[in-house]
């Protein structure tokens, strides 16, 4: 709701009215994204006559990775368009276009060719999307804003409103329906989406429309040049066979890989980048391999966590069993009703607050801890919901001390050249954490569960106890930043 007239006008929940439309754009964005998501893997590993496409489950997981790893990946591309050739403003527009575009190509194109024209587009897309929302939110708040942090946890609590409708939905549709239908109503929710932003975005502030480093027109033609080298290059990789469905996953590990260490260097051999901003971009390299590190785990929602709750999970519920996709919307709950304590926790604090990296440490253990706690479940034929409830809270837990805390964290890391692509940086260390966790997930054996939780828990913990221990040095390239 808005708040009666403020020293700087109208607010939405004491923040910048455009928070308002941002907060709605993402909402149907996520709606249409997790909910297509959710029914994914299903889609491909189910039998044909159940509606799916019968792959290996192994493969189907991976796949599901190596897509959510493309779908961060893009940001980059979505960071430079809008950094150099159009504004974040324009590219967020487009990028919900293509969005919806995918989601029709998976509504209504069969099979294969369905799935590999939706999910491009939507990759694409939400790449755009994510990495210029994020950075038109930062655009709304200065540096030493200390409603910052808070503004992104609000932010966040739209992205998932959109994740708990969305699963709900599609999921009940996949079921009763088919899958066809599940994803023709995420192509409903983006377009929704799209309206309410077309009639809204004159309201965000002149910072998002403008291009902070223009391309020189002399160089468009080098660009569109590399742009169509890459393709090409792409193209023949897959003919030739060099990239297939089962090798996928390790195909985007290595790109993204490749992509944030260039990415680091360009970044911090600009000499438009100050010396208190190069120091800054360096503090942000171990906190984008914890980050990463964490998405591992966390986005196994997607890859591990959907197999488990189809043949490990009671959904037994009063007597009717509930889709499988289900368990997705479990999470975006907890989200929604903590994230507003979580804004309204750092708000209170302000200065006071845990330091950033502090947060990102307590992220990994408690993600560690709710792997290791599948443990005493390892024994129960059916598990039990509240127990999935449960780890599922500590996942919330997790999520809200690094996710909407590592977006603030870019923008206010960002060097003035690279606002956007900073943001790209971050979403970087999902993409390589999405990609992972369809890696990961890939180990995991129904029959001896137990080395699977042990090893990544524990890993996840340890890497957190590290990165607390090296919280000063790290601080202390932060330059002032909290």
């Amino acid at each position: 709701m808005l708040s009666s007239k403020a020293p700087g006008g109208k607010t939405f929940l004491g923040h910048p009215l455009p928070l308002f439309n941002l907060f709605s754009i993402e909402l149907w964005e996520r709606f249409s994204f997790y909910g297509m998501q959710a029914i994914l893997a299903f889609y491909m590993y189910y039998s044909v006559t159940d509606g799916g496409l019968g792959l290996d489950q192994d493969m189907a997981v991976g796949l599901v990775g190596a897509y959510g790893g493309g779908v961060y990946l893009s940001t980059i591309l979505g960071a430079w368009l809008a950094d150099r050739l159009l504004g974040s403003e324009r590219v967020l527009f487009y990028s919900a276009m293509l969005i919806m575009l995918g989601h029709i190509a998976l509504a209504l194109l069969p099979g294969a060719i369905g799935l590999t024209v939706g999910l491009i587009l939507v990759a694409i897309g939400s790449g755009g999307l994510k990495a210029n929302a994020t950075s038109i939110v930062g655009t709304l708040y200065s540096q030493q804003d200390e409603r910052r942090d808070a503004g992104f946890s609000i932010f966040y609590m739209g992205v998932n409103a959109g994740g708990f409708i969305g699963p709900l939905i599609t999921g009940w549709l996949q079921t009763t329906a088919g899958f066809h239908w599940g994803f023709g109503a995420a192509a409903i929710g983006m377009a929704l989406g799209l309206v309410q932003y077309g009639l809204t975005r004159k309201s965000l502030p002149e910072q998002a429309h403008l291009v902070p480093n223009p391309l020189p027109r002399q160089q468009l033609g080098r660009a569109i040049s590399i742009a169509a080298v890459a393709l090409v290059v792409i193209v023949i990789a897959v003919l030739l066979g060099w990239i297939r469905a089962d090798n996928l996953k390790w195909v985007v590990v290595g790109v993204v890989v490749i992509a944030a260490i260039a990415y680091f260097t360009v970044i911090l051999a600009n000499k438009r980048v100050s010396s208190e901003e190069r120091s800054r971009v360096f503090a942000f390299i171990p906190l984008f391999i914890a980050s990463a590190a964490f998405w591992s785990l966390y986005q196994q929602q997607f890859t591990f966590l959907p197999r488990y709750a189809d043949t490990r999970l009671d959904r037994n519920l009063f007597g009717w069993e509930f889709p499988a996709a289900w368990v997705q919307s479990i999470n975006p709950i907890f989200i929604i009703v903590f994230a507003g304590v979580f804004a309204v926790l750092w708000t209170k604090l302000g200065s006071r607050q845990p330091s950033t990296p502090i947060k990102f440490s307590l992220a990994l253990v408690i993600m560690g801890l709710a792997f290791l706690c599948f443990i005493p479940l390892s024994g129960f034929s059916a598990v039990p919901l509240l127990a999935l409830v449960g780890i599922l809270f500590l996942f919330t837990m997790a999520e809200l001390l690094i996710s909407p805390v590592g977006l603030s964290l870019a923008t206010k890391l960002a060097p003035q050249a690279f606002h956007t692509q900073m943001v790209a940086l971050f979403f970087l260390s999902i993409s390589l954490g999405t990609t992972l966790s369809g890696v990961l997930a890939g180990f995991y054996k129904a029959d001896n569960e137990l080395p699977y939780f042990t090893a990544i828990g524990g890993a996840a913990i340890v890497l957190g106890l590290a990165l607390a221990a090296a919280t000063k040095p790290i601080r202390k390239l932060m330059a002032g930043v909290h």
